[in-house]
């Protein structure tokens, strides 16, 4: 079954660039073209795509609340910001509205189509190192699914031992088929844990579960 995907950039020559690379995988069906924020919420709604594939800086609406408005209607919408810095504060704003990670514009076909593929499946899509250097720069404005503080590290006393195991190796970067081989478990168990993890702690996705984990403590 092939991945929906939206693309939504204010540059039609970008949106060309991508639907062509994309459109050469099996398993990735480019179902429409959005150039603006407004037009991205709108057509979110009519098509439900898998994934929204969605630029940043764009007239009208920009990424950041075009994704705060796609995922207040839709807690399950899966939005993969595209950015041209690693680092670009914008990014780590969209992380904060409900993005569900983030990849840069110049990267290879081949990890564009992986991280879309990670996405679509409840992945996040923010390397460790990363992860690291957001939360230096920003740690004072960390959210989590309340919109508030992150949730307080003695609310790891409800996960159990494999489900602490289980945040860990999110935290590290790995995919749920990662941690599956490292646990020798079954990928439908570690689906099954990594909800039980966001339930028990009150997070809205795997994003806010790494943010979680290094505000713990529990990487070092």
């Amino acid at each position: 079954m092939s991945i929906r995907v939206l693309l939504v950039d204010d540059q039609a020559l970008i949106r060309a660039g991508f639907r062509m690379i994309l459109e050469e995988t099996d398993d990735i069906d480019i179902v429409g073209e959005a150039q603006n924020g407004s037009d991205a919420v709108r057509m979110t709604a009519e098509l439900d795509p898998d994934v929204v594939l969605m630029d940043i800086r764009m007239p009208r609406l920009d990424g950041i609340e075009a994704t705060r408005r796609i995922v207040a209607r839709n807690p399950a919408a899966r939005v993969l910001i595209l950015t041209t810095f690693d680092l670009d504060e914008y990014a780590f704003s969209a992380l904060r509205a409900g993005a569900s990670g983030f990849v840069l514009k110049d990267i290879p076909v081949d990890e564009l189509a992986r991280a879309i593929r990670a996405v679509a499946s409840g992945d996040a899509v923010v390397s460790p190192r990363v992860t690291r250097l957001l939360l230096d720069i920003h740690a004072s404005r960390l959210p989590d699914a309340r919109e508030g503080a992150v949730a307080a590290p003695t609310a790891l006393d409800r996960l159990t031992a494999r489900e602490a195991e289980v945040l860990l190796q999110v935290a590290e970067g790995l995919s749920n088929n990662e941690i599956a081989q490292k646990l020798v478990v079954s990928e439908v168990t570690v689906k099954t844990h990594v909800g039980n993890i966001l339930a028990k702690l009150n997070l809205r996705n795997r994003v806010h579960a790494v943010i979680y984990a290094y505000e713990a403590g529990l990487v070092p």
